[in-house]
């Protein structure tokens, strides 16, 4: 027996992919399937380090490195944060928190540096530029952290626990350099 479509078969056939492209399209435009949004709020960070600047006035404690992640780990607990996707929205929001306040406390390290090295110069001090050697020093930890986070990744052997893991190294590296250039355990 030979089978042979008719010509409305094959029209109706033809519209089956069209249909299916359509329906991913839309699906991919729109955010796909419904899924609970993570929520990330810096509050369990913020409060932590407001206590740890509290108990260590002179800022030399390391106790607020316990505060890195807990805002992601709060985030984590909220719906949908318990995915690899959320787990990655919940570490990248609170990398963003440290990303903000380190460019803050860069620029206020700059500042300064700036004004020492014209009071230096005024003085006629051939004494390095304190300016030059902390953008020698932010890029080298860029490098750093970006070597430091592709070696964690690394130990995930391309398994799903590389993408969070990777994204908390980010956030633990950010943050201490943050502490570091805010003046955390300084001479």
């Amino acid at each position: 027996m030979t089978y042979r479509n008719t010509r409305s078969q094959k029209r109706g056939n033809a519209k089956f992919p069209l249909l299916a492209v359509t329906v991913l399209a839309v699906s991919i435009a729109i955010g796909g399937p419904a899924q609970a949004e993570t929520v990330f709020a810096p509050d369990a960070t913020e409060a932590c380090v407001s206590e740890a600047y509290a108990t260590s006035p002179g800022l030399s404690g390391h106790a607020v490195l316990d505060c890195v992640g807990r805002a992601a780990a709060a985030c984590m607990m909220t719906p949908g944060g318990d995915t690899t996707i959320g787990m990655m929205e919940c570490l990248d929001g609170e990398r963003e928190y440290w990303d903000a306040r380190l460019n803050a406390a860069h620029t206020e390290r700059m500042s300064i540096a700036k004004e020492q090295d014209a009071e230096m110069r005024q003085l006629g001090s051939a004494a390095a530029s304190i300016e030059e050697k902390l953008l020698a020093m932010q890029r080298a930890w860029i490098a750093f952290r970006n070597a430091s986070c592709l070696y964690e990744q690394a130990q995930w052997m391309g398994g799903t626990g590389g993408g969070p893991a990777t994204a908390a190294c980010h956030m633990h590296e950010t943050a201490r350099q943050t502490l570091k250039l805010e003046g955390w355990w300084g001479q």
